[in-house]
């Protein structure tokens, strides 16, 4: 890694320019996944099963391939078999065998609306007419819809091949277990003055990006493809469709369009594969969308959960053990983030003594994806609700029980590495030191709540070029699609290396044939690893500018020095001379110059947040207002602070709706019953107040300008923040999301029953 010239006061790191992509996108200029049109193109629509579990007993499609302007039609037949075994995708592992099944349904459907035949025609109306034509026989089998369910002695089985390792040669439908211990949790259990033990169910909930999954597959007739959509990884889609499709992964070209939301949700393949198999077998261009209810029900949401948590406090408040119970939902496939969950529940405390059982469970659900932070926040809803309560009984206010059982550097994770340089504590501080916290909470039935939450980050591999233009202007060229903001950010980070102003250099996403490979955008990791590949690709061009300004003054390039975006020459007499001076002289000094770095990202900062929310409850009908709502972060280093505070804003929004209204409700069949954005209650800006932030820039020390990443914490707390809030308004400790208003109120009149009971029997 190239030493740092920018240690000092940034002059562009830290400010706050308009980015370079919003003049496009406000006037809709720019191109997502649905704007793209080719001559000659066709429309491919997807039959989807109206059962949860089902054999299917045979497909039959030969009216649909009669009607007029319908060109063809797939099913699993058409796809190849591929190899079962599990890869790393960003921050999911995918096994290409059950992504196959997941594409195209083999002998079963598996959940409702999982993917049975593809239809490619002329214009979309009749293709929809022809999935309506395709005759399914289906034997109807009966769901198994949670992990509950799933793992009783006796239940239906979805895969037959299914095994995990304790269970051996038994058919089940746990895919895998995982255990994190320390110490003698049964022993320290024994000096703790108080053990709070509570059981959690959250729902499952989808990303809810407003831009459907979208594809545009092309097949030419010398066995190349290229792929347009809306996607945050176009080399893991390249790489999946080579898989799915069984292809060489150097003969498919993925170009990513402008993307209206992802959140994890749009790092796997749905239509990519379908709509390049269609056009192999038209010789079209195939464009594929999916409704809104085929988002619901066919693409990934994240995990409900069901988890047990037991922990113990000395009067003192010094946590002393922990045990753990968690299962989460997979879906269809195995491969929920219930790992992911394991790792994040109590690693923000020293927690010297604990036991962590963790189970992923296959459910006749959609196959769950990535959503921000995977399996974090189911995972702090139960945590920080009982370390809530323990605070309660040590009689110590939350924020200090935190603080006084924070992690700090050198402390071990639950993993086991000790930390490096974190700002836990600090996220913390700065809510308790905020005017927020400070205030006064007046008024009936109203209350206040804080947690926090922890995030890992990712590193992976990236890549970037820097391009020096001969007006001594600069582009940076990366393959990370823009989703929080950052093409203003590795244009600032280049700018701040060069010495250029922001609007001086231009920032590019570039298709899988125009740049490195580069992982996906998530896991926040785009801003650390992209932004550290921007760093020393730039850090390049500066190198081989000081070669040409040597030559320019005929001296040695150690007699040249690069600072303040101007090169100095050793020796009196001798201006200096800027980019732009330089830069029309390259190709007199020996061509061209484009910086050039790969990196696989090291050295990367965890996250942590905290947050604060105020709520008032409505005791006749169980309705929950959010009066405010504060986020605390750290950044390590905010590169553009609006773009990060967005972040915050943008998870804690997601985590407040996950909190109180989201769910996918399912009926008695397996059938999903909320399937449009009117049902699937998502907040809207009526339902939230303005969200403030606070940003903690605690300096990562393994990143050249101190970055960590910021997609991710926020989602976390503010479930379990809702939850304790709730608690000190109306005196009930909410155990299930969504803490909708028919749960809280019958909460609260349980409560009631029970007091009355209590004051009866007195």
């Amino acid at each position: 890694m190239a030493e740092s010239t920018t240690t000092g006061k940034y002059k562009v790191i830290g400010t706050r320019p308009i980015r370079h992509d919003g003049a496009d996108k406000v006037t809709g200029r720019a191109k997502y996944g649905a704007d793209y049109t080719f001559p000659g193109m066709l429309h491919g629509k997807v039959l989807r099963s109206p059962h949860a579990h089902a054999i299917i007993k045979s497909i039959n499609f030969d009216k649909a391939l009669k009607l007029p302007g319908v060109k063809a039609i797939v099913t699993h037949k058409d796809l190849p078999s591929v190899a079962d075994k599990l890869e790393q995708a960003g921050e999911m592992a995918i096994n290409p065998h059950h992504l196959s099944l997941n594409i195209l349904a083999h002998d079963r459907a598996l959940y409702d609306g999982h993917a049975i035949a593809a239809v490619a025609a002329i214009n979309g109306h009749i293709a929809e007419e022809a999935v309506r034509m395709i005759e399914v026989e289906y034997e109807v089998l009966p769901p198994v819809m949670t992990v509950d369910d799933a793992m009783k002695p006796g239940a239906t089985i979805l895969h037959k091949g299914l095994r995990n390792q304790e269970e051996g040669d038994k058919q089940t439908n746990v895919a895998q277990h995982y255990q994190f211990k320390r110490g003698d949790v049964a022993e320290a259990f024994k000096g703790a003055d108080y053990i709070v033990e509570r059981e959690f169910k959250t729902a499952m909930v989808h990303q809810g990006y407003i831009e459907p999954h979208n594809a545009v597959g092309i097949y030419s007739s010398d066995g190349t493809a290229t792929i347009y959509c809306s996607t945050q990884g176009p080399f893991e889609v390249r790489s999946l469709s080579a898989q799915v499709l069984g292809m060489p992964v150097g003969k498919i070209r993925v170009v990513p369009a402008e993307i209206g939301g992802g959140f994890g949700g749009k790092t796997t393949v749905y239509l990519e594969p379908l709509s390049v198999l269609l056009s192999k077998k038209t010789g079209a261009p195939v464009k594929m969308v999916m409704t809104r209810a085929e988002v619901l029900r066919a693409s990934g949401p994240t995990s409900g959960s069901k988890i047990k948590v037991k922990m113990g406090a000395t009067k003192a408040g010094k946590l002393v053990a922990a045990e753990i119970w968690m299962a989460y939902e997979a879906g269809a496939f195995p491969g929920s983030p219930v790992g992911a969950g394991a790792m994040c529940i109590i690693t923000p405390y020293k927690v010297e003594n604990f036991l962590i059982d963790a189970y992923d469970v296959v459910c006749n659900r959609p196959k769950t994806a990535a959503y921000r932070a995977p399996g974090a926040t189911n995972a702090a809803f139960a945590s920080e609700t009982v370390i809530d309560e323990l605070a309660e009984k040590c009689g110590i206010d939350p924020i200090d029980f935190r603080i006084q059982n924070g992690v700090k550097e050198g402390d071990l994770q639950t993993v086991g590495p000790p930390f490096k340089r974190i700002g836990f504590i600090q996220t913390c501080e700065a809510i308790k030191n905020s005017d927020h916290y400070k205030s006064k909470l007046t008024g009936k039935n109203r209350g206040r709540g804080v947690a926090s939450g922890f995030w890992f980050n990712a590193g992976m591999n990236s890549s970037a070029t820097v391009n020096i233009h001969a007006d001594g202007t600069a582009s940076v060229v990366t393959g990370s699609p823009d989703i929080g903001g950052s093409r203003a950010s590795m244009a600032m980070i280049t700018a701040e290396v060069l010495g250029l102003s922001v609007n001086e250099v231009r920032p590019v996403t570039a298709d899988t044939d125009s740049i490195g490979h580069t992982d996906v955008t998530g896991g926040s990791r785009v801003t650390f690893a992209t932004g550290m590949a921007v760093y020393e690709a730039a850090q390049d061009a500066v190198k081989q500018m000081i070669n040409r300004a040597s030559k320019v003054w005929e001296k040695k390039p150690e007699e040249v020095e690069f600072r303040d975006g101007k090169f100095f020459a050793k020796g009196n007499g001798v201006p200096p001379m800027t980019i732009k001076d330089l830069a029309p002289r390259l190709s007199r000094t020996g061509g061209p110059i484009t910086g050039r770095a790969s990196v696989n990202g090291r050295g990367v900062g965890p996250g942590f947040a905290t947050t604060c929310v105020d709520v008032e409850v409505d005791p006749e009908t169980g309705k929950v207002q959010i009066l405010r709502a504060t986020i605390a972060q750290d950044a390590g280093k905010a590169i553009h602070p609006s773009y990060v505070e967005g972040q915050m804003q943008g998870g804690t929004a997601q985590g407040l709706g996950w909190g109180l209204n989201e769910e996918y409700f399912y009926d008695d069949k397996g059938i999903l019953r909320n399937s449009g954005l009117l049902d699937y209650r998502m907040p809207t800006c009526l339902d939230l107040p303005m969200i403030e932030t606070c940003i903690v820039e605690e300096a990562n020390p393994g990143h050249p300008l101190g970055v960590r990443g910021v997609g991710e914490a926020s989602i976390i707390p503010p479930p379990a923040a809702l939850a304790n809030a709730i608690y000190r308004a109306v005196g009930v400790r909410m155990l299930e999301t969504p803490m909708s208003p028919p749960k809280v109120l019958k909460a609260i009149l349980k409560h009631q029953s029970s007091a009355h009971h209590s004051a009866a029997a007195d």
